[in-house]
């Protein structure tokens, strides 16, 4: 097991080498840079992201909120006169799609300036988010050393990038953005507890406590936790050992 330190980047279907360095696009052929394929992992004998195998599962939650972009887009886009049905179709697919576009590129952003701040930068941006976050892990954890954005690759065949850990507890905690004002319904889903189950063990931290923090980008400096129990770790780690395994059947990598 390796660890090395990044730059912020979202992970979702990337790719490791085995000294744990981040391999998201590679030089083609023509000199090019382009996004690295399963193909190329062969080649080099990548492993791919803790999302990359858990996204083989489905997530009902994120399909209804993706359907309800969908459906609220056709009522909203009128159709215009002679317009084709097709041509219509996809500029509602389009449009419904911005919204998670829009998010992401929110949560990238206040990603970084929560990393900066750690690393000992400001971004001048952000500021509500920066302040709630490191308050919050004061209050929960006390004055404990956190490292900010580790990648690492694991023996087992899979590699991934920690939002913010420390070994002194030890602790792991993965940082999500969404939109939200009631901290007492914020929802934390299988595949977060699988993320991360899996990042403590890619880190050589088999026992750390971990927990999400979940940032408002509705309310600022509204941030919520929450604690998984050792129960939840241990039946996430089995739920990601069985994805991987079926990952690597399905794609005939191992």
């Amino acid at each position: 097991m390796t660890i090395v330190a990044k730059a912020y980047t979202a992970e979702s279907g990337h790719w490791y080498d085995r000294d744990g360095v981040p391999r998201y696009t590679i030089v083609g052929k023509n000199g090019k840079e382009r996004n690295t394929t399963l193909r190329d992992a062969r080649e080099h004998n990548y492993v791919p992201s803790v999302t990359t195998i858990i996204n083989v599962a489905a997530k009902p939650s994120l399909t209804a909120w993706l359907q309800k972009q969908a459906i609220l887009a056709a009522l909203t886009l009128p159709r215009y006169k002679d317009e084709d049905e097709s041509l219509w179709l996809e500029r509602v697919i389009t449009d419904s799609k911005q919204q998670g576009k829009d998010a992401a590129s929110a949560g990238t952003d206040i990603h970084a300036a929560i990393q900066a701040s750690f690393e000992g930068h400001d971004l001048g941006r952000h500021q509500e988010h920066v302040k709630a976050v490191q308050e919050a892990l004061l209050t929960h954890y006390g004055d404990v050393s956190w490292s900010a954005e580790r990648s690492f690759s694991h023996e087992l065949g899979f590699g991934g990038k920690t939002d913010l850990f420390t070994a002194d507890i030890p602790a792991v905690i993965d940082v999500k953005s969404k939109e939200f004002t009631d901290p007492d319904k914020v929802d934390a889903y299988d595949e977060h507890m699988m993320q991360l189950a899996a990042y403590r063990v890619g880190l050589g931290l088999p026992r750390a406590a971990c927990s999400n923090l979940f940032v408002s980008r509705t309310v600022l400096g509204l941030v919520v936790f929450k604690h998984w129990t050792e129960e939840d770790m241990q039946r996430g780690w089995e739920m990601f050992v069985s994805l991987m395994e079926f990952w690597q059947a399905k794609n005939k990598y191992r």
